[in-house]
């Protein structure tokens, strides 16, 4: 069954994904408890400023909160620009500075569900060596890439413990931003081959590593890297809210070796000779 997108069947639904009693809320705001409850049971309209500070009071993102705005009647409270809009000129900047210090490791910028938007010549030379160019302009979903049977999974060794980690980040981002889409991706990631398996699997004792790694293999060529994920502070827009920052960092010198190698040569990591 559908859920409704009415206004009181919103906020009832933000309530307790939250784990808040009316009464908590209500506190939060502030308000009264009662108003909390007529506001549910639709006996009584909110405010504009009543639905921000109900938003706000629930930690909801950006876009549901304009969501909420809209379902109470009123305009949207936030903007949501293109990433090549005019006004997120600065944010842009920011990005293509930030991928370039990474060089020559590898930096991406992915959305909210980490489809690709940016990524740095290091980036590139590491898809090119796993799994070969890659036709320019195609759409590239890091999860799929990551999750899928075909895709990186056959040259990472430790895919078993690095998908049961990003799947549990994706659950909570299923939790947080409570979207359909979000809910999509998780339900395609756990439908590929192996994963239900990987998530059911007791985690393996924690290693020497402060950071689990990624585990890369191919050709005779190990890699070792862990990522960060980075957003932007104080957002103001949907779009730049969702932006995250993925960098990739090496764990031991030969891996440090091989991509400032792929750096300085001319050749493809795709189609240079192997060591």
């Amino acid at each position: 069954m559908k859920a409704s997108s009415s206004f009181p069947d919103r906020l009832a639904r933000w309530r307790n994904r939250r784990g808040l009693s009316q009464f908590q809320l209500a506190m939060a705001t502030p308000c009264s408890q009662r108003h909390i409850s007529f506001l549910e049971l639709g006996r009584t309209k909110p405010s504009r400023d009543m639905v921000v500070r109900l938003a706000a009071a629930l930690d909801m993102p950006l876009r549901q909160s304009n969501e909420l705005l809209l379902a109470a009647g009123f305009a949207p409270a936030w903007t949501e620009a293109a990433l090549d809009a005019a006004a997120l000129a600065p944010v842009r900047d920011a990005l293509a500075y930030m991928l370039k210090q990474q060089e020559p490791f590898p930096a991406v910028v992915v959305d909210r569900r980490w489809n690709l938007l940016q990524a740095n010549k290091g980036a590139v030379a590491l898809v090119e060596f796993l799994v070969g160019p890659v036709e320019p302009g195609a759409a590239i979903n890091l999860a799929d890439a990551l999750v899928a049977p075909d895709v990186l999974r056959p040259h990472l060794t430790n895919w078993p413990e690095v998908v049961r980690y990003f799947v549990r980040s994706v659950e909570a981002d299923a939790a947080v931003d409570g979207t359909t889409q979000t809910a999509t991706l998780l339900r395609r990631l756990l439908g590929y081959k192996g994963v239900r398996t990987a998530m059911a699997q007791t985690p393996p004792p924690a290693a020497d590593a402060p950071v689990l790694p990624m585990l890369f293999e191919k050709d005779g060529v190990t890699l070792r890297l862990f990522t960060t994920i980075a957003t932007l502070g104080t957002p103001q827009d949907v779009t730049v809210q969702e932006l995250r920052i993925e960098s990739f960092f090496p764990m031991d010198d030969a891996t440090r070796r091989t991509f400032r190698r792929w750096a300085t040569s001319s050749a493809s990591p795709a189609r240079s000779p192997r060591r």
